[in-house]
């Protein structure tokens, strides 16, 4: 496995060999608190595989099942987004659709129970329940799987998952880190399985206009762009004072015997640092660094993914981060204020801004030399800039116009359809770690306080611009 090498990282070194040691001795068959096992081809990829480059449109493996042919599906986490997934599937199948939950698996025994008896009051079936996934994953009847683990988790479910010979949908962050989006994306390309990665802002049409809008010149070269999410979690009639205070259940334990409390805690920490039981950190998980980002990788992801696509992005070359604990200060650690720069390949840049204290977001906005792209509410609004309002006009009719949406399949939609034709997603693998790239620089740039640089060609951090030619004439110190 993969990881960055800079010297200073706030990964620290303890950090680094326990996740590396995890998928080292996984992939050595070596038993680490009843966890999975991960095999050795993935395990040390990262230092003997060459680059290879993506191809969205290769064929991917598989049997095509028949329209009547009814897909099984496992569960692995089923607590809040995971959750919604179980009642979004169950409500598709009642309404017509060859799918089936045939198991779940959650390492909280109350949720186990719960989303069993929910699905058979609802769709009048009994499933099987299980706390360590591999054993779902050996199930012949089950055809793919929905990811909703904490992100320390994302990358060895969904590796195991398509080794195993099942299609992923994985919640985002595609991964906890870069290095294991890259290994996600080359397991795709090794199984061909089907893989689509949870920031559903990807199935909205309109960034898929804006990708063709910008491809045949437009809005003229792009200059930067901008995205926001913002939301206020420390006031008014929901106050939980502060964000991701989510509810506790107070009896909860990892003593064995609990029945109903009990969580398998070696079980959630997984490849995450050894620590001792702590329900902050399994209900609450986001606000510590060793299972998120904060805000970066829970929200900021459901804009950046988006926006990869409809620039056509590669992953970005630098990045720099702002932000902090403003107002909410209690147990967390990742700040409540957040916002970072990101410099492409192609010579714009990237801001994306967010704050979980103030809900005034800044509006989304791609800038081009010639035109600016907004979204609207019937779909893409594009004005002219000033000075080229006469060709804009001329091209296009007028010097403001509206491209409407047009209708495209929901994200778990379009992923159940990929399964039986073995076509395309909206958010692949490839898209998901170039947006994972820039998300995680954000985040590294923030804790180190300065600024991060990744190589996109060779696909690993670096110490200087991998471009240091990029705005002069003249040669500088190669980085």
């Amino acid at each position: 496995m993969a990881f960055s090498t800079w010297e200073d990282r706030s990964m620290s070194k303890e950090r680094e060999m326990d996740r590396r040691g995890f998928f080292r001795r996984a992939g050595q068959g070596a038993a680490l608190a009843g966890v999975g096992l991960m095999v050795a081809e993935a395990a040390e990829a990262s230092s003997k595989r060459k680059i290879v480059p993506a191809d969205p449109h290769a064929p991917k493996t598989g049997r095509l099942l028949k329209d009547d042919e009814i897909i099984g599906i496992g569960m692995i986490g089923v607590g809040g987004m995971g959750g919604s997934h179980v009642e979004e599937l169950c409500g598709m199948e009642k309404a017509g659709a060859k799918i089936q939950i045939r198991a779940v698996c959650d390492v909280y025994k109350r949720r186990q129970t719960y989303r069993q008896k929910w699905i058979k009051s609802n769709v009048g079936r009994d499933v099987d329940v299980y706390t360590d996934y591999r054993k779902l994953l050996e199930r012949d009847d089950i055809h793919a799987v929905v990811i909703a683990t904490p992100d320390h988790w994302h990358a060895l479910n969904s590796i195991h998952a398509m080794e195993a010979g099942k299609d992923v949908y994985c919640q985002k962050p595609v991964t906890l880190t870069t290095e294991e989006s890259i290994e996600v994306r080359d397991k795709v390309l090794e199984t061909g399985r089907i893989f689509q990665c949870g920031a559903q802002g990807a199935s909205d049409d309109w960034w898929w206009q804006a990708r063709a809008f910008i491809k045949k010149g437009g809005i003229g070269k792009v200059v930067w762009a901008q995205a926001d999410y913002s939301r206020n979690s420390a006031g008014g009639p929901d106050d939980r004072g502060g964000e991701w205070n989510w509810h506790i259940d107070p009896d909860a334990t990892d003593k064995p015997g609990a029945g109903e409390a009990y969580i398998d805690w070696q079980q959630w920490l997984g490849p995450a640092p050894k620590r001792p039981f702590s329900k902050p950190r399994f209900f609450q998980f986001r606000k510590f660094w060793d299972y998120s980002g904060g805000i970066a990788t829970d929200l900021l992801y459901h804009v950046l993914a988006p926006m990869t696509i409809a620039l056509d992005a590669k992953a970005p070359e630098r990045a720099t981060a702002a932000g902090g604990i403003f107002v909410q200060h209690d147990d967390r650690e990742v700040p409540d204020t957040f916002m970072m720069t990101l410099d492409y390949p192609d010579d714009y840049t990237v801001v994306l801004t967010s704050s979980m204290a103030n809900r005034q977001a800044n509006p989304t906005i791609i800038r081009g030399h010639k035109a600016t792209i907004r979204p609207d509410g019937e779909g893409m609004k594009v004005t002219a800039e000033d000075e080229f309002k006469e060709w804009f006009k001329k091209e296009f009719g007028q010097e403001e116009i509206i491209v409407p949406r047009q209708p495209r399949p929901g994200h778990m939609e379009v992923w159940l359809q990929a399964i039986r034709t073995r076509g395309e997603v909206h958010l692949d693998a490839e898209t998901s770690y170039r947006a994972m790239a820039g998300i995680k620089m954000g985040v590294e740039a923030y804790r180190q306080d300065k600024t991060i640089y990744w190589d996109w060609q060779k696909e690993r951090y670096v110490n200087k611009h991998p471009r240091p030619n990029r705005n002069s004439k003249y040669p500088v110190e190669k980085a």
